[in-house]
């Protein structure tokens, strides 16, 4: 299966196309109106992923996308919660009305978990599958639930966050099905399926590095998000990465030195004049709103919430998918021995990757300057520290 492409003018010849999902660049918008045209083919289409609300997520776009065009659509969600029904997306709280739905042709989209899908009694009950954030989905479970249609399509991005939770399986059977398809590689093939080139998101200083590091310099910014601009009396404006050197010794999961910078960081940008721009060329009063703060670890995103009231704080694993003007970046331990889960967590390029790329201006990383001086003994530990060097590289150090 693996390997297949769909057919976007002739969907009958394939059965899988692989839609990578980069940052901002349009996966759900590019998901929904794939879904929309094949609905106009008369085809019935399927929904599946990780969690109830990514799967919503998706079907409500593609709502939005074909009431937007006056098409006529009907979807339903396989889930208990009634209380999310609207009068376009109907709730079934048991497989057999569900199934009974889709078969009827009283909806032509329904959503479901890997649970629903993997049914014996949902063989073949759609035309197409869609495996949304297919990069959290196990391969396992992805060819469980491919029995549902005959053509499946993958939309995520291997480089982000992993599986949230990973099972025991064979060899090679663990990993995501996008990691399986991309067999270590860090962007689709073109005879495999569609790399998402451009980003709607971050301003081309910041995507640079993030398509250099984990996207075989193949990503690149829209023309519109170079308007975007942070201004400011104070040490933080402009574009692109900064970096805050902070010296502390034996922090873990923590550091109390770490949360008082960020919140000198926060209130200098609040009380500087700061404004910034949006891809459309708007001008507005940075708020706190503005700027998400982001951290490893649950201890450090407590502290740094006790001294910044009100603010967008969080893991990286609470931000994946959503957007600032400024994003800053946390790391919280003292060095690379002092990580209480190790360097592949600390150092993990997934969870670099999804936090710089959270900043439409300006991505600021707080860290202990002994953490780019990691100890490396692998290559593989070479590999991780080596994107922390190069953000280093690249970013102008500002000193508090």
């Amino acid at each position: 299966m693996p390997g297949s492409r769909l057919d976007a003018d002739h969907p009958e010849n394939g059965v899988l196309i692989p839609c990578r999902n980069t940052h901002g660049t349009g996966k759900s918008f590019t998901g929904a109106h794939m879904i929309c045209r094949l609905l106009l083919d008369g085809k019935r289409v399927g929904v599946t992923a990780n969690s109830h609300k990514v799967i919503r997520n998706l079907i409500d776009k593609a709502v939005e996308v074909a009431l937007a065009a006056r098409q006529a659509v009907k979807a339903g969600h396989r889930c208990s919660d009634k209380g999310s029904e609207t009068d376009h997306v109907r709730v079934y709280p048991d497989n057999p009305k569900a199934i009974a739905a889709i078969g009827s042709g009283d909806i032509a989209i329904l959503g479901g978990t890997s649970f629903f899908w993997a049914r014996e009694n949902v063989l073949n009950s759609v035309d197409v599958l869609f495996v949304d954030e297919a990069a959290q989905m196990s391969l396992a479970n992805v060819l469980a639930v491919s029995q549902a249609s005959p053509q499946v399509i993958l939309l995520g991005d291997p480089q982000q966050l992993d599986q949230p939770m990973h099972g025991s399986h064979p060899d090679g059977i663990g990993v995501s099905a996008l990691h399986h398809v991309l067999a270590g590689g860090q962007t689709i093939s073109p005879d495999q399926g569609l790399f998402l080139e451009e980003t709607w998101r971050m301003h081309p200083a910041i995507s640079a590095f993030n398509s250099e590091l984990f996207y075989d310099a193949k990503l690149h910014a829209m023309a519109k998000c170079a308007r975007q601009n942070v201004s400011s009396s104070g040490v933080f404006f402009g574009t692109g990465l900064r970096y805050v050197p902070v010296s502390h010794t034996g922090n873990q999961s923590s550091s109390i030195e770490e949360a008082e910078a960020v919140a000198r960081i926060v209130t200098s940008l609040m009380s500087s004049g700061t404004q910034w721009t949006d891809r459309d060329g708007k001008t507005k009063a940075l708020e706190l709103s503005d700027i998400v703060i982001i951290a490893p670890y649950n201890a450090q995103v407590f502290e740094i919430q006790q001294r910044i009231p009100g603010a967008h704080v969080g893991t990286v694993d609470k931000f994946q998918g959503q957007e600032a003007a400024i994003a800053i970046y946390s790391l919280a331990t003292s060095s690379h021995a002092d990580a209480p889960r190790g360097m592949e967590f600390l150092y993990s390029a997934n969870r670099l990757n999804v936090a710089i790329s959270r900043a439409k201006c300006l991505a600021v990383m707080v860290a202990s300057p002994a953490i780019f001086e990691a100890e490396c003994k692998t290559p593989r530990q070479m590999q991780l520290a080596n994107a922390f060097c190069r953000y280093l590289e690249l970013a102008q150090t500002i000193t508090l």
